[in-house]
């Protein structure tokens, strides 16, 4: 039998392989790392969990306060209703006693003693308010646009006369909005009167406010704000027949969306129809605080991105510092990138091929244009530190300069007289002597290059013996000469002009085109 070994007894022992021992230590390593991993991982989840339940214990508490605020809101509207409602009945019941004594005796005016303001617009205004005659108060205001701002003072003033406010903005306003009625009378609708509605509208927002609580609470009857609804519906059914959103004009859009603010009934299912409409008429100063007004304060940032991407950076600095983007949105480069597209814009008018007669001139009105905007823009939002506006000025008065050299009549030679009447050349003393001294006397007429939204006239056109009065300082556009052979006159058209005198040619009615601003405001 063989001896077993003694436990105590030392025995050769087996050698450890290297490749055993990195095993061993890979397996370490691993395993290391996934408890650092799971560790982290349910550290994030704790801190995770932590940060939620902190911003919902926030959530719960602001939701306390509105509640606390909307209560306490609800209150005092209800404790105020009753002394709202007293005013109101004050205020209507003296308005009738006025109007019933305006009406009964022509010659009253000046019931409270003020002072007519010396033109009399006023006073005229609060007697059609007193007497609740919305037709002729319309007619009245819309012959006033040159005195717009003063009309923007006294028109809230005046409406604070009436009976009931709001219904008498509706009937007044009722002759464009919601669908322009003087087409079906007249055969075709005349210019557009949206700054009147507008106007209009905006006057009524001070005085329709509850004298307690202020504008969180309109005094607007529920018949007349039925109506304005009611109104709103027969607006947006309209666009179908106008053919969309894209054909909708301006004026249009901007009294739609001012009736809405001013009898408060916004819709939360039309928000998307807003966004649409600011969007398309935001160029109009008054866009950004309509937009936060209708609702569309958490739609601004995409709103701006979109202004952007079309190229209307300007419009989106004005909706920047209205919802307070400045920071996320800064106003100087997209200032400069608006000069940028506008200087190629000009650019590409230069190149047109179809308008050479007047490319310079319209490209140079283009950038002037943009030059004005972004000086105001920097001068209203104070950003001289950051973009100075001095080259801009520069530029400006060097395309001003250029378009007023430009203007200046050609110099006369010497040995010409100079007809005063109409700023011509005259022909030579002994020209009357020779048999065709007219056409002798005058170099060939120019090429000109008729703008397409001018209608040319017959060949035979009038001479007028002295320049427009209502050029006033700026020069009358050149006579060109045309040939007494050049064509017969046509049978009820003008004249041929008499051999004595230059007939004016261009333009047919004597007039330099007018250009509308790029970018009014």
């Amino acid at each position: 039998m063989g001896s077993i070994p003694d436990p105590g007894e030392l025995t050769e022992l087996t050698r450890p392989s290297f490749d055993e021992f990195q095993r061993q230590t890979s397996l370490m390593t691993s395993c290391t790392l996934l408890w650092k991993e799971l560790s982290d991982h349910f550290t994030s989840l704790e801190q995770n969990l932590q940060k939620k339940s902190e911003a919902l214990k926030h959530k719960i508490q602001t939701l306390d306060n509105q509640t606390k605020a909307s209560l306490a809101s609800l209150k005092k509207r209800e404790v105020t209703i009753d002394g709202s409602v007293e005013i109101a009945l004050e205020r209507v019941e003296e308005h009738r006693e006025l109007a019933l004594k305006s009406l009964s005796d022509p010659d009253y005016e000046n019931p409270d003693g003020e002072v007519d303001d010396g033109d009399g617009s006023f006073m005229v205004l609060k007697s059609l308010c007193l007497t609740m005659e919305s037709r002729d108060f319309w007619n009245f205001v819309i012959t006033k646009k040159k005195e717009i701002e003063i009309l923007r003072k006294q028109i809230p003033l005046a409406l604070a006369e009436c009976v009931d406010p709001a219904k008498f903005v509706i009937e007044a306003i009722s002759e464009v909005f919601p669908v322009d009625k003087r087409g079906e009378r007249s055969g075709e609708k005349g210019n557009d009167l949206g700054w009147a509605c507008v106007l209009i509208l905006e006057s009524l927002i001070p005085v329709v406010v509850d004298p307690v609580i202020g504008k969180s609470r309109l005094l607007v009857t529920p018949t007349v704000k039925e109506r304005a609804k009611e109104i709103a519906e027969t607006w947006k059914k309209s666009l179908e027949e106008r053919g969309g959103i894209e054909n909708v004009k301006t004026p249009d859009v901007h009294t739609f969306l001012q009736h809405l603010v001013t009898f408060g009934i916004v819709k939360k299912d039309d928000v998307d129809l807003y966004r649409k409409l600011v969007v398309g008429s935001a160029w109009r100063k008054q866009m950004p605080k309509l937009a936060v007004s209708l609702g569309l304060g958490d739609k601004m940032p995409d709103m701006i991105e979109e202004l952007i991407s079309r190229g209307q950076q300007l419009d989106a600095v004005h909706f920047t510092y209205e919802v307070g983007l400045v920071d996320k949105f800064p106003p100087v480069p997209l200032l400069k990138a608006f000069l940028k597209d506008a200087k190629k814009a000009a650019a590409s008018v230069l190149e047109d091929p179809e308008n050479t007669g007047r490319a310079a001139h319209l490209a140079a009105r283009k950038e002037q244009s943009a030059l004005r905007a972004v000086i105001k823009c920097v001068e209203d939002y104070k950003l001289e530190s950051r973009f100075p506006p001095e080259n801009l000025k520069k530029r400006l008065e060097q395309l001003e300069k250029a378009k007023t050299e430009k203007k200046r009549p050609a110099a006369v030679p010497a040995n010409k007289r100079t007809r005063a009447s109409n700023g011509g050349p005259m022909p030579p003393a002994k020209a009357g002597r020779l048999t065709n001294a007219y056409v002798s006397s005058f170099p060939a007429p120019p090429t000109f290059v008729r703008s397409p939204s001018h209608t040319q006239y017959p060949t035979g056109v009038p001479a007028y013996p002295s320049p427009p009065a209502v050029y006033g300082s700026r020069s009358p556009p050149s006579p060109y000469a045309y040939s007494p052979e050049a064509a017969a006159p046509i049978a009820g058209s003008y004249p041929v002009a008499p051999l004595n005198y230059p007939a004016y040619g261009g333009y047919g009615n004597g007039f330099a085109p007018a250009y509308q601003q790029a970018y009014y405001r």
